[in-house]
């Protein structure tokens, strides 16, 4: 509380990911969130290792950290977040929230996912406190449909646009040097072809 009443609180998305390496699709994304829903920025949380993915092959935290850190510089509303790169592994979303809501107590945290991941949620390390908590926002994936979202009252579909781009394709891209302009901004682009 302040003098003149309740403190503000501003609603952030977070946009979570291996980001190996962040690409267009990703930033089109967090740059829809950010500005075309009651959202006011987006945080793009760098994951060390998704748990429903050990085994994939990550490039350093410190470089996919940089690379975000590249790909949002100048836009005031992304950010490039780190909090889970210093968070006991593996790295559970409910924990991070907690994390995130103990540093900043006036922000109002909404999850952003992919409509592929909808189905797991049940599976998710406490899943029914965080669909009880939280907010989240769904974007379509291309060839998934839609699962049914009755069980999720607090999950809302966005008409982000549909983006095909995976940081496997542009791996192998680096791979067997070919070019990735367009797939990454020029910055990320400049700092993995060094």
């Amino acid at each position: 509380m302040t003098p003149d009443g309740p403190v503000a609180t501003r609603r952030v998305g977070l946009l979570f990911g291996s980001f190996n390496p962040v690409h267009t699709g990703h930033l089109i994304l967090a740059e829809y969130f950010a500005t075309r829903t009651d959202l006011a920025e987006v945080w793009l949380v760098v994951s060390p290792q998704s748990p429903f993915k050990v085994g994939n092959v990550l490039l350093p935290e410190a470089q996919r950290l940089r690379l975000v850190e590249l790909a949002v510089a100048g836009n005031l509303r992304l950010r490039a977040e780190p909090i889970e790169l210093s968070l006991p592994r593996p790295s559970y979303t409910v924990a991070t929230l907690d994390a995130l809501r103990e540093h900043h107590p006036h922000t109002e945290f909404v999850l952003l996912m992919g409509a592929d991941n909808v189905p797991g949620l049940p599976r998710w390390q406490a899943a029914a406190r965080l669909l009880a908590e939280v907010d989240i926002y769904v974007y379509p994936r291309p060839g998934t449909p839609l699962a049914d979202l009755t069980p999720f009252p607090r999950v809302q579909v966005m008409s982000a646009p549909m983006l095909d781009i995976s940081a496997t394709y542009i791996r192998e891209s680096l791979r067997l040097g070919r070019s990735i302009r367009y797939l990454v901004p020029a910055a990320v682009e400049a700092e993995l072809i060094k």
